[in-house]
């Protein structure tokens, strides 16, 4: 059992502190990809529930292909797609070779895909609202922006939060997929400690504490904001 916490050992030594940098960067990739997939789900959302044939009917062909093709798959579209793309518009102007970084193809196709099932989330929150506040709102002068952040953002929030939670808990685990574009998360570089030290069990086991850490710690912080942004309602029970 020593020699095998041994090969977590910080240095040249051992693997801890390679696993340390992985965990990093999936950390930093699904933080880096929250507030991109949050923004662009809940426009996406008002575009469902616009009164604009068009717009809605665009916005539901967006949701239906980003939910409906698998992640990996979306990852590839985007990684090779991406690079091809990005290199024939450069070859307009030179003949420069470029490469697609795999920090930034990870991040965008995981917010494709977090904002096409976080709209579904944002557009069920917003038809919860009852349709006779936004309309008080209107009687009282308030302008759209006005509406928008004092009546539907409060109440929007609290009613998606739960959905967004289980979200935020499915992105942290898709974050593994962009081992397969050689950025090197935790399950990469998990992935050459076992291929270097022959110990599969071990290092798998050890990568499956972390991913359980983050998503205990994630729980607890969602559970904290779910209590803040609930404190009104708890108090009118009380």
């Amino acid at each position: 059992m020593d020699e095998l916490l041994g090969l977590l050992a910080w240095g040249p030594t051992g693997w801890g502190d390679e696993l340390a940098d992985g965990l990093k960067i999936t950390v930093m990739l699904a933080l880096s990809t929250l507030p991109f997939g949050l923004v662009l789900g809940f426009f996406i959302a008002l575009a469902k529930n616009a009164s604009e044939p068009a717009l809605a009917r665009a916005a539901n062909i967006y949701t239906t292909i980003f939910r409906g093709l698998p992640e990996l798959l979306t990852l590839f579209i985007v990684y090779y797609g991406g690079q091809i793309v990005l290199q024939q518009f450069v070859n307009l102007f030179t003949d420069t070779y470029v490469e697609v970084n795999s920090f930034v193809a990870g991040m965008v196709a995981l917010t494709l895909v977090f904002s096409a099932f976080a709209s579904e989330v944002f557009l069920g929150a917003l038809r919860a609202i009852a349709k006779g506040q936004i309309e008080a709102g209107m009687a009282l002068g308030l302008s759209r922006w006005s509406r928008m952040r004092f009546v539907i953002l409060p109440q929007l929030i609290r009613y998606a939060l739960p959905g967004l939670s289980n979200l935020w808990l499915v992105l942290l685990k898709d974050t593994s997929l962009v081992s397969i574009i050689a950025l090197n998360d935790l399950l990469r570089l998990t992935n050459i400690a076992v291929g270097a030290t022959k110990e599969p069990f071990f290092f798998y086991a050890v990568a499956c504490l972390l991913y359980l850490t983050l998503s205990l710690i994630s729980s607890i912080g969602l559970g904290g904001i779910e209590r803040y942004v609930n404190r009104g309602e708890q108090r009118g029970r009380a």
